[in-house]
């Protein structure tokens, strides 16, 4: 059998359930770490609940993720996760589901696990949204599931400083309420309000232009060149506030690329 026969008869079954994310839809990838509890606490024992070193790898990591190809609209980190939300012109791989998920995974994996020092790995899944509501919703979900982590992770690691084993710390803290959490933490000198905000917040990158001064190398004067780079926000906005600042990114990349 000739190689182009053969080609086409096996791509059949490389390709069969190849899904493709509908045109004028958002894309939002989640890059999720794969037992990272066990690397970051055990393997690596950065410090609990966070660890500005570990903070600075993810950022790094989402930084080379919006470089790699993609014309990323928004990033966000969280703890030990990464969404990167699309916009609806992406047409990278021709929207190909099972491309962004395997390559995007693959590109964190690999920028983390160099800058570590040893192997991570990390999943990736695709949400597909169709209104820029919805795109909006999705962050502030994470957002607020940041805050929800940064309470719970707070209280357990005090309570396992303080020498209780890990269901006691468990069962210490089940069934109370946000108030209840945050009064614990201040019996032990813990204002959970005074907390840095990307702890309870997470990062925001996102692109904005700059004006850098260069040499035209036609007529030798100095001029002004308009550039993009990448602005890391560690004091994000919260609730509502945070939905608008979203929105804003949104509108002004879409803004821009209709210019």
């Amino acid at each position: 059998m000739k190689f182009d026969d053969l080609d086409k008869k096996m791509r059949v079954y490389e390709t069969a359930a190849d899904l493709c994310v509908l045109p004028g839809m958002f894309m939002v990838a989640r890059i999720d770490g794969r037992s990272f509890t066990r690397l970051t606490k055990e393997v690596c024992q950065f410090e609990a609940p966070f660890d500005v070193r570990f903070r600075d790898l993810m950022v790094a990591t989402t930084e080379s993720l919006m470089n790699c190809g993609f014309k990323v609209l928004y990033a966000y980190t969280e703890s030990d996760e990464i969404s990167l939300l699309f916009g609806p012109d992406e047409r990278v791989f021709g929207r190909k589901l099972r491309k962004y998920n395997s390559t995007l995974a693959g590109e964190a994996s690999a920028q983390f696990s160099v800058r570590l020092g040893k192997a991570a790995a990390f999943d990736c899944r695709i949400s597909q949204l169709p209104s820029v509501e919805l795109v909006v919703d999705y962050f502030r979900w994470r957002n607020e599931d940041a805050a929800r982590n940064a309470l719970n992770s707070w209280c357990y690691w005090t309570l396992r400083k303080q020498g209780l084993k890990e269901q006691e710390a468990t069962k210490r803290l089940l069934g109370k309420s946000v108030s209840q959490k945050n009064e614990m933490l201040f019996q032990f000198g813990i204002n959970f309000n005074e907390i840095p905000r990307w702890q309870k917040r997470g990062v925001g990158l996102y692109w904005e232009n700059y004006d850098k001064a260069s040499i035209n190398p036609i007529t030798n004067t100095e001029t002004v060149a308009r550039r993009k780079r990448i602005q890391t926000n560690y004091d994000l906005p919260m609730k509502s506030d945070y939905g608008v600042f979203v929105e804003s990114i949104v509108s002004q990349s879409r803004t821009a690329g209709a210019a």
